[in-house]
């Protein structure tokens, strides 16, 4: 089969995403590094991306020297990853699809509701792919748990709970470091901080397994360290269109924990759990019944955790693969086949909008908030 063509903008040197990125678009020989407009600086991204086997050709300066260069090529890139902070997401997405590529754009997506429906209709004008890394999605045992809910095993879903805490960005000294401070600055990640950077992951994957969308939440937000202008801690209630009741913690502040994602999905006739830090196991306990440990790599699981696991049972994979695993469902779908895991333009919007109703709810003493965008009302 012929490699797709895959370019890359931002994720440079010393970035924290660009190696999973690069790691997992080629782990699978889907997809060859082509094109990349890899750091804000242009020498240095220019650079970069011939040390990493870019022709110089295509080693760009900026996405836009990037979108010029690859426009009118033959051998045009097929996919365009953004992976630049989040103020840029929306321009360079918007401007890509504009021009026919298929787009995979680190969260959030945008930075307002309006640019996020902007994007979603662009997207279906063109025909082209716009996808958002919401990679926790594509875990082979995240997959397994949205089979077996999928396939009735746990009943009616009552109640989800989730939650992504660590406390690496604890300490108050530490404020001026620029891999911190740009989190934490409206002018670089927009009107939140720790909600829209890791809440939106536990937010996304609770509608994930549940097959469900939030309707409305009430938000309570902290700035636990006095120089942040935007939470470092965050409390999310919110209700599913069918019912379902969710609840979400969301923290950069607690120290102590290290990775800290993890969701726990009841229903009436059982629960499942999972975390990130022990990604291969689901831990499933039937009403009535023993709890049972399932894991990565056994016998009898959905087609999805098959089709997703590369290695043998109780060999961890980890992030990377599970970043992997996203472009592996771009893979088919650029070429033609349908994934119904690949987390869409619409799930960006819809994550968009519940970042500024929760942000809307916490100026309000939490007050119940609309957090479904316009457009889907």
């Amino acid at each position: 089969m012929t490699k797709l063509s895959w370019g890359m903008i931002g994720g440079g040197e010393g970035s924290q995403i660009g190696p999973a990125h690069r790691l997992g678009a080629q782990a699978d020989g889907l997809f060859q590094f082509a094109a990349g407009a890899l750091d804000h600086r242009p020498e240095a991204g220019r650079a970069y991306a011939q040390s990493l086997g870019i022709d110089a050709s295509r080693a760009y300066g900026d996405w836009k020297e990037m979108l010029a260069g690859e426009r009118d090529r033959d051998d045009r890139v097929d996919l365009v990853t953004v992976a630049t902070p989040n103020a840029t997401h929306f321009e360079i997405t918007k401007s890509f699809l504009e021009a026919g590529f298929n787009v995979l754009c680190e969260k959030p997506m945008t930075m307002t509701v309006e640019e996020g429906e902007e994007i979603v209709r662009i997207a279906q004008a063109s025909g082209k792919i716009c996808a958002v890394n919401y990679c926790y999605s594509a875990y082979p045992m995240i997959r397994q748990a949205r089979a077996m809910i999928r396939a009735g095993e746990l009943g009616k879903i009552r109640l989800v709970v989730t939650n992504f805490s660590h406390g690496h960005h604890g300490d108050a000294e530490d404020a001026d470091n620029p891999r911190v401070r740009w989190r934490y600055d409206p002018a670089m990640a927009g009107i939140s901080g720790q909600f829209a950077d890791c809440g939106i992951h536990a937010l996304h994957m609770a509608s994930f397994l549940c097959d469900d969308q939030v309707e409305t939440l009430s938000a309570d937000f902290a700035s636990t360290i006095s120089s942040r202008e935007l939470e470092d801690d965050a409390m999310v209630n919110f209700r599913m269109s069918g019912g379902t009741v969710g609840r979400l913690w969301t923290s950069s502040v607690a120290i102590g924990r290290q990775h800290g994602f993890e969701i726990q999905v009841f229903g009436e006739t059982g629960g499942l759990k999972w975390f990130a830090e022990q990604p291969n196991q689901l831990i499933f306990t039937p009403l009535g019944g023993r709890t049972q440990i399932i894991e990565k790599g056994e016998g009898g699981l959905s087609s999805e955790a098959d089709r997703l696991s590369r290695v043998a049972i109780a060999h961890p994979e980890g992030f990377p693969m599970a970043v992997a695993n996203m472009y592996c469902d771009l893979a088919d779908a650029i070429r033609g086949e349908t994934r119904d895991g690949l987390p869409s333009a619409e799930d960006g919007l819809r994550s968009m909008a519940a970042v500024h109703a929760a942000v809307a709810s916490a100026q309000n003493k939490s007050a119940w908030t609309e957090a479904r965008p316009p457009m889907v009302q």
